[in-house]
């Protein structure tokens, strides 16, 4: 069936149901929750879901990279132990970078439950192999397609949730799917806790459990819905190939439906400003964790050294103190945004990041505080990363929003890959952290800078054409 421009047939603008306007009256005295239904809940923890267990796999490398490293190079490069790590770390970024885009674009195409699906599967086998590794040659390669497989989950889980859930609760939405990831990494850690006295072969038994993620997708076959906005764009694509194949001419919207979305998406000025202003914020959040954060665990775990208490131990200790931290920022900026707005809650959290650097790796030196001040700078440093899945999805319509957000959340992995490689060097030649950190952590001012440039979208509806 054909629709002309203007028509309302489906995929145009004016066939997209009109969702909740902003409650009022009785209504607006209810909880939000109640708000919500059973198909929008399950899809927030099906996405929440995979997303823990991205964050699993993540901070299980974490915790477990320097040990695995001692088992697999030889005696004379334990010195040259952290650039081998920050090399680990760094290719798993740059697979995770590349895969994301990939899934994104995918994602768009065949649909984001089945996408999910695959990206699950994919990750769980792929991490499980880890397990396997001889030597750190065959590590760095298994982690890098690891980080291939992992990558592709979040783009789609993120487009879900947003395009399902109701447009005054879309940011709570996005915290509850992004806390995920702390909860992930708070797993890893308490998984470690116990796995790291089982003998030498303890991290390749956390990668062993990587396996069970898979089993996850038996239920989301049946229990998760597919998006119905992504439903009808795939639905006028197809209509449009059809026409294509008949020789119609194509109006400006079917024009927009038949292209490639990657190109699509630098094809329109306002959308290729915002992609260039979101990849360059995203490099902010990226870069400030690859290249700081995800050295809090070694640094408290040497302090513990040099009070003689157990560095694996405390290691685990700071890894779960700063991701309670960070699942309570990712669910805070979520809500914050619902309640004062992208813009301002975004920049609030670059600032304090920013000051929370030198605070933690260079100005606290006592073992108990620093677990205090490595979960305040958690909720600020990873929490900060819910802005993307908060406000990305609103800057761009359906028919790329998949490939619109995987790009500016993955990109900046291709492009920040190096920081913790650089990271770990200037660990190195400095010998020790604090400077380290604090140098990397000027990343935060060009988020700063950024962030006022992209236009505000709290509580408006998803864009449906632009």
């Amino acid at each position: 069936m054909r629709h002309p421009a203007g028509s309302t047939g489906p995929g145009s603008p004016e066939a997209a149901p009109r969702i909740a306007e902003a409650p009022t009256g009785a209504a607006a005295s209810e909880p939000w929750y109640r708000a919500l239904n059973r198909k929008q809940w399950n899809a927030l923890f099906a996405s929440n879901l995979g997303w823990l267990f991205d964050g699993y796999e993540t901070y299980a490398l974490i915790l477990t990279v320097g040990i695995a490293l001692r088992q697999l190079l030889e005696p004379a490069m334990y010195s040259q132990i952290p650039f081998y790590a920050g090399l680990v770390i760094a290719l798993t970024l740059l697979g995770w970078g590349v895969g994301g885009l990939l899934g994104g674009i995918l994602t768009d195409y065949i649909g984001r439950k089945r996408m999910m699906m695959l990206a699950i599967l994919a990750y769980s086998l792929t991490t499980g192999l880890s397990a396997f590794a001889w030597n750190w040659e065959s590590f760095v390669a298994l982690r890098f397609i690891v980080g291939l497989a992992m990558g592709s989950e979040w783009a789609t889980g993120t487009a879900m949730t947003a395009e399902l859930w109701p447009d005054q609760h879309r940011g709570k939405g996005a915290g509850l799917m992004q806390c995920g990831l702390g909860m992930g990494f708070f797993a890893a850690s308490l998984v470690w806790l116990f796995m790291s006295q089982t003998g030498e072969h303890a991290w390749r038994y956390m990668y062993l459990l990587g396996v069970l993620p898979g089993l996850a997708t038996l239920w989301m076959r049946r229990g998760v819905p597919e998006s119905e906005h992504w439903e009808r764009v795939n639905e006028s694509r197809k209509e449009i190939r059809a026409r294509q194949r008949d020789g119609v001419a194509l109006d400006e919207r079917e024009q927009k439906l038949s292209r490639f979305t990657l190109v699509d998406l630098f094809s329109v000025p306002a959308l290729r400003r915002r992609t260039i202003i979101a990849v360059l914020m995203s490099l902010t959040t990226t870069l400030g964790w690859w290249g700081i954060s995800t050295w809090v665990p070694p640094y408290i775990g040497s302090v513990a050294v040099q009070t003689g208490l157990s560095a694996a131990r405390w290691a685990s200790f700071a890894g779960m103190a700063y991701n309670v931290g960070a699942i309570a920022g990712y669910i805070g900026l979520g809500f914050m945004a619902d309640a004062f707005g992208r813009k301002r809650i975004t920049f609030l959290f670059f600032g304090m990041a920013f000051a929370m650097t030198p605070v933690l790796f260079m100005w606290t030196h006592d073992i108990g505080l620093l677990l205090v001040v490595s979960a305040v700078t958690g909720f600020f440093s990873l929490g900060q990363y819910t802005w993307m899945p908060t406000w990305l999805p609103e800057l761009f319509p359906t028919r790329m929003r998949g490939t619109a957000i995987a790009f500016c959340f993955n990109v900046p992995r291709l492009l920040a890959w190096s920081g913790p490689l650089v990271a770990g060097t200037l660990i190195s030649r400095f010998d020790g952290y604090g400077h380290a950190a604090v140098t990397v952590g000027f990343i935060y001012l060009l988020g700063l800078s950024l962030t006022p440039f992209l236009p505000e979208t709290n509580g408006k509806r998803l864009p449906e054409d632009v």
